[in-house]
């Protein structure tokens, strides 16, 4: 009876300590100047670049495929729902959201290494552009809520 007692009170010790220490967690504040240089890598797609239209944007399965794609590739940096994190910006800023789909394309195949963000040109085309269908249907959010947790 008493190592029930005992293994019960260690375990609800470690469940305040847990809340406790989550609720003290802040995120951090997005460096702005930094924030800017990242989405501003979307202005470096040449124009031809720029111009491609997703051939996947009435697929109705692209948004599901490439949510699936981004669970495996994309979220462990972006967030789960791509709201960003330390690692990576968010995808629903309106500099995404606003974006040509082929810049998007562009920056998936060339990457932005020197920021953190790999190239993905081995990953072939349709998810990528299955990717980008599901970049977009995430929609902007007001930068006040840009930085939600996942």
């Amino acid at each position: 009876m008493k190592e029930w007692l005992v293994a019960l009170f260690v375990m609800a010790a470690l469940l305040v300590a847990s809340l406790a220490f989550g609720q003290h967690e802040k995120p951090a504040a997005p460096n702005h100047k930094a924030v800017a240089l990242v989405y501003g890598e979307l202005a470096k797609a040449p124009d031809k670049a720029r111009a491609k239209r997703n051939p996947m944007e009435n697929d109705p399965d692209a948004v599901t495929a490439g949510l699936n794609l981004f669970e495996q590739h994309c979220a462990e940096c972006h967030g789960n729902a791509g709201y960003g994190t330390q690692k990576a910006p968010s995808l629903r800023a309106e500099e995404i959201q606003s974006a040509a789909p082929g810049a998007i394309f562009w920056i998936l195949t060339n990457g932005v290494v020197r920021r953190g963000m790999p190239v993905w040109s081995k990953l072939p085309e349709p998810q990528r552009w299955q990717l980008v269908s599901f970049i977009k249907s995430l929609g902007a959010v007001p930068k006040t809520l840009e930085r939600k947790p996942d």
